[in-house]
């Protein structure tokens, strides 16, 4: 009988330390396997990358939710319908635990098919290097949407966001320029919104330009000259309004008559589109003159009225 005893706590010892073999290879096995799918989805980056420009926004979660919520409740209640934790997730899923520089137009498109919605005809406003006047126009104006005034562009407004193929998977200390590589998570995700901006515009278009720049007003280089000229659909617009603004007291650098305005009409003129080019258009000049009442040209504008 003792024997048998004896016999039985073996066949249990070797039961149970067979029991833990087991359990500890299973955990090993689950250990390596997480390591390889971390692997996977992290690519090979030992340590945060840093970059020349600054990096993703704090608070960048609530920031494109607050923003998304006030333009669907307060500013746009037609567009109450958006899920803006739907597109607050397509934007994060489209940039976190990526390399920044490998960014592509289909990460960004289940968040621009989430956002987008119609533009009214005859108010699209297009601009280039007149980003703080052009926005002062638009908000006292409600006549007129830049891509900034759209659901879109409001969310992202002055707001930056990259990745990083390591934990946490957002770079919150810097993110590369243009200059650094092309395909960031900025420049794409700005590139493919003012592509929907131009194909969505119809009727009468406008866009306001710098004619102090000395470089010269129009810029093949720019968005506007790049992407959204080339997008407007001559089947829905029916003429493109130039508004060449000088600075109140700058340079006058260029007018509707100049070189590069020029090369612009005739892009626009190959593409079929009616032009009205006006230097100063007066609205808008008008709104100049309220930083500027005592300058010459304001007061001349003023007592011509």
């Amino acid at each position: 009988m003792p024997l048998q005893q004896g016999s039985a706590r073996t066949r249990q010892r070797t039961v149970l330390l067979l029991g833990i073999v087991v359990l500890l290879a299973a955990l090993v096995l689950a250990v390596v396997l997480a390591s390889l799918l971390t692997h996977g989805r992290h690519e090979d980056s030992p340590k945060m990358l840093k970059w020349k420009d600054r990096g993703t926004t704090k608070n960048l979660q609530e920031v494109i939710l607050g923003r998304c919520y006030n333009y669907i409740t307060a500013q746009y209640p037609e567009l109450g319908n958006k899920d803006c934790l739907k597109i607050w997730e397509s934007l994060k899923e489209a940039f976190i635990y990526k390399n920044p520089c490998n960014i592509t137009s289909e990460d960004y498109e289940p968040l621009m098919e989430l956002a987008s919605h119609p533009i009214p005809c005859n108010k699209s406003l297009f601009w280039s290097k007149t980003g703080d006047l052009v926005h002062r126009y638009t908000k006292s104006n409600q006549n007129f949407l830049t891509l900034e005034d759209t659901l879109l562009g409001y969310m992202a407004d002055r707001v930056s966001w990259c990745g990083d193929p390591s934990a946490p998977g957002i770079n919150y200390e810097s993110c590369p320029k243009r200059s650094e590589c092309e395909s960031n998570p900025g420049s794409v995700f700005w590139k493919m919104a003012s592509k929907m901006f131009a194909e969505a515009a119809c009727g009468v278009v406008q866009v306001m330009l710098n004619g102090s720049v000395e470089a010269g007003a129009f810029r093949s280089s720019s968005i506007f000259g790049s992407i959204e000229i080339f997008n407007l659909n001559p089947d829905k617009v029916s003429e493109v309004h130039i508004w060449l603004m000088q600075d109140i007291g700058g340079p006058q650098s260029e007018s509707c008559s100049g070189h590069s305005i020029q090369r612009l009409i005739s892009i626009l003129e190959e593409r079929n589109f009616k032009i009205i080019c006006e230097d100063n258009y007066r609205p808008v000049q008008l709104l100049q003159c309220v930083q500027n009442p005592e300058h010459t040209a304001c007061r001349l504008c003023t007592n011509s009225t």
